[in-house]
């Protein structure tokens, strides 16, 4: 069931954001930002300007969880960070370490693995808080999906991601898709296993007919790129990681193979054009490789 007040999202986010600041609950990941042109595209890359809070406290989170200590960051969820009740399943809270700005995290109520596929009630959440703002919602499935925590928990940034140019980088490439007899798409550029579907217009509109309607998509992608779609009753663990993005347009899907091109972490964002980097040699090493070669090393083969 939708608990959500729709209505109130965005404000309700930029009172939290101002609240968790002043209490320094929200601790943002300063960064400064670039470009590397691709294949026509724009590719937004965010480096490190400031402390590694981000990193220090995972460290500790490993070092803690190697001691045999059980670390959930979302149960409780900090009640600074806590946005809004979702549904009976899931609530919103922000991304601590967040790089970008209003960014939201939809987490289940009750622990459940981030191995494990969507369930349609992870959908309905979802749908839920992208109805109010132009945003981009992603699930990156599992450690090698570039998660950084083990409870269930979808995404959803603001859009655009950057100050110019589309508001997801690679929409250049999304328009040259060429679609199956089943409206499962290929995007000539992205040289590696994934699939795209486009969705019906205003479909967002009604978060719990968008649930239904991309979980069925959902599936079938999930076949598409030989993975093994969600049983009928209960979890299901992946086949596979990988990685899930979704706007009010479209779906994008891409298996992968691992999580770090040479030392760079990569998660959902770097398939939408987004990119995060540690420091200026990183920056270097992925603009002479080249976003969609970086991209082909950390998924599968066609």
């Amino acid at each position: 069931m939708i608990l959500l007040r729709t209505q109130t999202l965005w404000q309700d986010i930029l009172r939290t954001t101002e609240r968790a600041l002043a209490a320094r609950a929200l601790l943002p990941v300063p960064t400064n930002e670039e470009f590397i042109e691709d294949h026509g595209v724009r590719f937004f890359v965010r480096v490190l300007a400031g402390l590694r809070k981000k990193a220090e406290a995972r460290k500790e989170q490993d070092e803690a969880e190697r001691a045999g200590k059980t670390v959930d960051p979302f149960l409780p969820p900090e009640k600074d960070l806590t946005v809004a009740e979702v549904s009976d399943t899931h609530i919103a809270v922000l991304n601590k370490f967040n790089v970008v700005e209003h960014h939201l995290l939809i987490v289940t109520r009750h622990f459940e693995d981030q191995d494990m596929l969507l369930t349609l009630s992870d959908l309905e959440a979802l749908w839920a808080c992208m109805g109010p703002f132009d945003s981009l919602g992603f699930y990156n499935g599992g450690a090698a999906g570039g998660a950084s925590q083990k409870h269930k928990h979808l995404q959803l940034v603001p859009l655009p991601l950057a100050k110019s140019g589309p508001a997801v980088p690679v929409e250049p490439l999304l328009k040259r898709a060429g679609f199956d007899a089943k409206g499962i798409g290929t995007i000539p550029a992205f040289d590696f296993r994934h699939a795209f579907v486009r969705l019906p217009d205003e479909l967002w509109k009604n978060p719990l007919d968008a649930a239904k309607r991309t979980y069925d998509i959902y599936g079938d992608m999930l076949l598409h790129v030989g993975m093994t779609p969600p049983a009928s009753t209960g979890l299901t663990p992946q086949s596979l990681p990988y990685c899930l993005l979704l706007t009010r347009d479209w779906l994008l899907l891409v298996p992968r193979s691992r999580e770090h091109f040479e030392d760079i972490s990569f998660n959902s964002l770097a398939y939408a054009g987004s990119f995060f980097v540690w420091n200026e040699q990183q920056l270097a090493r992925l603009r002479d490789y080249g976003p969609l070669h970086a991209l082909k090393e950390v998924s599968l083969p066609s």
